[in-house]
C-alpha cells in the first residue's frame, strides 16, 4: 500500500463525513427559518453550532489530504489536468458556502436572521450539484 492511496483514502473519508454536516446544516435552517416557538428556536441554535463546529475539521482534512494528493502526484501532473483545476474552483466555493454557514449560523444566535425557509430549501441543494460536479470531473477527467 502506498501513501498516495492513504491520502485517497482519508481524502475521501473527510470529505463524505464534511458533506453529511454540509446537506443537514441547511435542513436544520429550514426548521430554524420556520419554527416560531422560542424552544424549539433554542433546540436548533445548539443543534446548528454543535454540528457546524463538528464537521469544520473534517472540511479542514479533506483539504490537507487533498493537497498532499496534489503534492504526492506532483506538479507536472498538476499543471497537465485542466479538470483539477475546475474541480478546485467548485472545491473553494464549497469552503465559501461552509464560511457563510458560519454567518448564518450567527444569524440565528443574534437572532437576526431574515431569511425564509424557502431559501434554506435552495440553499440546501448548491452542496449536492457542487458535489455531482466534482466527482464528475475527478471520476471522468474530461
Amino acid at each position: 500500500m502506498t501513501l498516495l492511496l492513504i491520502y485517497k483514502a482519508l481524502h475521501l473519508i473527510f470529505m463524505v463525513a464534511w458533506f453529511a454536516g454540509i446537506f443537514y446544516l441547511p435542513r436544520l435552517f429550514v426548521y430554524h427559518a420556520e419554527s416560531k416557538q422560542p424552544e424549539v428556536q433554542a433546540q436548533l441554535k445548539i443543534m446548528e453550532r454543535r454540528l457546524l463546529f463538528f464537521v469544520t475539521p473534517f472540511a479542514i482534512l479533506t483539504l490537507v489530504f487533498g493537497l498532499l494528493l496534489i503534492q504526492a502526484y506532483g506538479m507536472d501532473w498538476f499543471k497537465a489536468s485542466g479538470w483539477l483545476h475546475y474541480k478546485l474552483l467548485l472545491v473553494a466555493l464549497l469552503y465559501g458556502y461552509h464560511g457563510y454557514c458560519f454567518k448564518l449560523l450567527a444569524d440565528f444566535k443574534a437572532d437576526k436572521n431574515t431569511r425564509s425557509g424557502r431559501f434554506y430549501r435552495w440553499f440546501n441543494e448548491l452542496p449536492v450539484l457542487i458535489l455531482f460536479a466534482t466527482i464528475l470531473l475527478a471520476v471522468l477527467k474530461p
